[in-house]
């Protein structure tokens, strides 16, 4: 059993439960065993763990500070007021809400302040590398409104920008939605501004894969383009696993009412004070490096595989994460999840653009590099686990030939991550 990094805390509930703090170790051992290449998963830190296990989950804090709906919040306003402070100036942004439980309840919340259902919003398809929310049929976007889908360029796989106008001055949607789960590339947000002027629109962003990048100046920030801008604060931002929303002021008592109360009640005050904990972390110069050394770091991981005969979409990638088609090596995404899990390898099967393969069995695989950057692996890893991925995926799973070779890989995995491991032991 692992010693954990946490203090005397851990103690109570290995005592009291000691089946949960069986899993807790577990995951643990995972984080530090494997390699985590999960583009939408991050590390954070101690001091973030530290703020959600805190005394502020016991509070309910209904409303935002100074206009609570419960007496004994005058703790728990200062965090929150530190942490709208905190993110306005990190983004430089006019107005912040840091009550959302989570992307998906941030993007509600923008819909809600700004188009009744039944109204038109477009955005980019979900087989194309959107988000569920951004109009699939299986979600709220696309059941209560009508969603318009805009797609990449088949002989580029980079947004169609004239197909996004023509789109536009077709449909008139109330919103027009920019950012993606698997889209490689920057984002014009300033094209997609002047679409939005042009049909009367509002223009928001969905940054919650990119928001990170943005915080360490990595990257072009969509805030002075967009009218709101949507987030989640665990991915590449580090922070604990929730949302956010970043508008103008002009907007911001309409999407505050769309949080409160129209669809959440009381916010978690413990992820808002972890959140606080996040935003001063990435204000630093650390932070910075670490933002750009994620992008290093996918790019490197990018061209790895393409040495190893993988094709990255649309030629590589400008930010965390990378789209990989594996159709040149001849096997199916599904295939090569499964086989890098058994190498101790963590990454998604994933659709790629006009993929001709079913969505459960899709001809890519997505990964990303904001865990593994947190550990201190550079250019050089990236490289090597390249090559090792490589072998995984390659790898006759259920022979015995295949078997072996990813008992191998799952030892050089071992070792490389014992040289940066996740949440080293004191």
């Amino acid at each position: 059993m692992s010693t954990p990094f946490w203090g005397p805390d851990f103690d109570a509930l290995q005592q009291q439960d000691p089946e949960i703090a069986g899993v807790v170790l577990n995951e643990l051992d995972r984080l530090r065993g494997g390699l985590q290449l999960i583009a939408s998963e991050n590390l954070t830190s101690p001091a973030v763990l530290a703020a959600l296990g805190s005394t502020l989950s016991n509070k309910y804090a209904e409303g935002y500070p100074g206009r609570r709906y419960y007496g004994g919040c005058q703790v728990v306003d200062v965090a929150e007021e530190i942490g709208i402070a905190r993110t306005k100036e990190l983004f430089g942004a006019e107005h912040a809400n840091l009550q959302p439980h989570s992307g998906a309840s941030a993007n509600l919340a923008a819909y809600a302040a700004f188009a009744k259902p039944g109204d038109t919003v477009l955005a980019m398809d979900l087989k194309q590398g959107g988000h569920l929310t951004h109009g699939s049929k299986v979600n709220f976007s696309g059941q209560w409104f009508n969603a318009v889908s805009y797609t990449v360029r088949e002989d580029s796989e980079l947004i169609d920008y004239d197909q996004v106008r023509d789109l536009a001055r077709e449909h008139r949607p109330k919103i027009i939605i920019a950012g993606a789960t698997a889209y490689p590339r920057l984002i014009d947000f300033k094209a997609f501004r002047e679409i939005a002027d042009e049909v009367g629109a509002i223009f928001m962003v969905d940054a919650a894969h990119f928001i990170g990048l943005v915080a360490g100046q990595a990257i072009p920030s969509p805030v002075p383009y967009a009218d709101v801008v949507t987030a989640t604060t665990h991915k590449v931002l580090r922070g604990p696993r929730g949302g956010m929303i970043l508008s103008r002021a002009e907007h911001a008592k309409a999407l505050d009412k769309a949080v409160f109360p129209f669809s959440q009640g009381g916010p978690l005050m413990h992820s808002v004070a972890a959140k606080a904990v996040a935003m001063k972390e990435a204000s630093t110069p650390e932070y910075q490096a670490y933002a750009n050394q994620v992008i290093a770091n996918a790019q490197a991981l990018a061209k790895s595989l393409e040495a190893e005969g993988m094709r990255a979409v649309s030629g590589g990638t400008d930010t965390h994460l990378a789209l990989i088609d594996l159709r040149p090596v001849g096997v199916t995404g599904s295939e090569a999840e499964a086989r890098s899990d058994a190498a101790r390898i963590t990454l998604n099967k994933n659709a790629i653009p006009y993929d001709p393969a079913p969505p459960m069995k899709p001809s890519g695989i997505r990964v990303g590099s904001p865990s593994v950057t947190t550990q201190g692996m550079v250019e050089a890893d990236m490289a090597e686990i390249g090559r090792l991925l490589a072998r995984a995926v390659k790898a006759a799973q259920g022979t015995a030939a295949g078997d072996a070779e990813l008992a191998d890989v799952a030892e050089a995995v071992s070792a490389l991550v014992a040289r940066a491991p996740a949440y080293p032991r004191p």
